[in-house]
């Protein structure tokens, strides 16, 4: 078997979850591991696991930070990754950034360029994706500088946390803390940023990023939390003067949600 697992991390009883599954398992490089976890045990997904033969992970989570480390402490493979249960792969995404480790094998993480799913169709590129390929022009000009990633997480947020997989051997153990309820991954993007080793980006949309109205981007962007948690990471590369007037530029992308 291939070092590397897909967890899919579910929830509920997901409409588009089936879809997720199918995208993993027609994957071009074959081999990889596949489980699912989750702390809402039910007959939908038992249904889905049972059919395509995936063994179900099940815990108590008290958030989203504590569902992504448990299910990453599920997987007994060095490379992971965390798949969303409302997303689809396309089948070279394994191919592509198993690759991207093997020509670089001091990467940290590698991830891809997304294409958002609205209404059950690939859209165009708005605007903010557009800014996020140009933020991500950094890593692609130097992966191994750390003053670079750093400098481009300053800005936002360019990296699609459902496209990254994980290089254990170089992140050490993750534990994604429960404060956050959207920035969970900028969070440990800025904590990885301070590693030694390479973020490596793949500039293919190799994910499609379903945005719809039940999903969790958009509760919390409705209930206000995102510009508070952008502001406090903002707060982490610029004194607050600078943090402020690059938030209010940078709350202009929730609209696009």
């Amino acid at each position: 078997m291939l070092n590397h697992t897909f967890v899919i991390l579910a929830y509920g009883e997901s409409p588009y979850l089936e879809m997720c599954v199918c995208s993993l398992m027609r994957q071009t490089l074959g081999g990889s591991h596949l489980l699912i976890s989750t702390s809402t045990d039910n007959a939908h997904i038992r249904d889905i696991a049972y059919r395509y033969g995936i063994p179900v992970f099940v815990h108590d989570g008290h958030g989203l930070g504590d569902d992504w480390t448990y299910g990453l402490s599920c997987a007994e493979t060095d490379f992971v990754t965390l798949a969303h249960q409302d997303d689809v792969y396309m089948k070279y995404y394994l191919d592509a950034v198993m690759t991207a480790f093997l020509n670089h094998p001091q990467g940290i993480i590698a991830f891809t360029d997304y294409a958002e799913i609205r209404d059950g169709r690939f859209v165009n590129p708005g605007v903010h994706l557009k800014i996020k390929e140009t933020m991500l022009k950094a890593v692609d000009v130097a992966p191994y500088s750390k003053p670079l990633r750093r400098r481009m997480l300053s800005f936002g947020n360019p990296i699609c946390c459902p496209s990254v997989t994980y290089n254990r051997e170089m992140t050490g153990d993750i534990h994604f803390d429960d404060v956050w309820k959207t920035n969970i991954d900028w969070a440990m993007w800025e904590r990885f940023s301070k590693l030694d080793g390479a973020f490596l980006h793949i500039p293919e949309k190799l994910v499609g990023h379903r945005i719809h109205q039940d999903s969790t981007t958009t509760a919390v962007i409705e209930g206000g939390s995102r510009g508070r948690e952008d502001a406090a990471m903002l707060s982490r590369f610029w004194p607050k003067p600078a943090a402020d007037l690059i938030h209010r530029f940078y709350t202009l992308g929730e609209k696009a949600n």
